[in-house]
C-alpha cells in the first residue's frame, strides 16, 4: 500500500471539505494507495509530468492534485474547491511550487 504524503495545507483543506465530499477524497486515496486509477481523474501536464487531478463533484465542485509515481507514494500537492469552470491560476501555481519540494 503507498503512503499518502500530504504537502503543504493540503490535508487541512481536504479536512475542510463538507462530509460527502471528505468521504468521497478519502475513497479515492485509499484507491491510489491500492494501485488503481480514482473514477474520475485527469492529467494535469500543466502542472508537471505525472500529476493527476480527482474530480469531486459532492455538494460543489473539489479537487485533489497529486503525484503518484515517486516511490511508493502519494504525494498530495494541494485540494481545493473548484468555484469556476477554469482552474484558478493561483491554485495551479501552487501546486507546481509544492511539487517542487517532492522532486527535488
Amino acid at each position: 500500500m503507498k503512503e499518502i504524503i500530504w504537502l503543504g495545507s493540503s490535508l487541512d483543506d481536504v479536512k475542510q471539505f463538507p462530509d460527502n465530499a471528505k468521504r468521497q477524497a478519502g475513497y479515492q486515496l485509499h484507491k491510489l494507495q491500492n494501485g488503481d486509477d480514482p473514477s474520475d481523474w485527469k492529467p494535469m501536464k500543466s502542472i508537471g509530468p505525472g500529476v493527476r487531478e480527482i474530480r469531486i463533484h459532492e455538494e460543489g465542485e473539489y479537487r485533489i492534485i497529486y503525484v503518484a509515481r515517486i516511490a511508493d507514494q502519494v504525494h498530495v500537492l494541494h485540494a481545493f474547491r473548484k468555484k469556476t469552470q477554469k482552474t484558478a491560476q493561483h491554485d495551479l501555481d501552487l501546486a507546481k511550487r509544492r511539487l517542487k519540494e517532492v522532486v527535488v
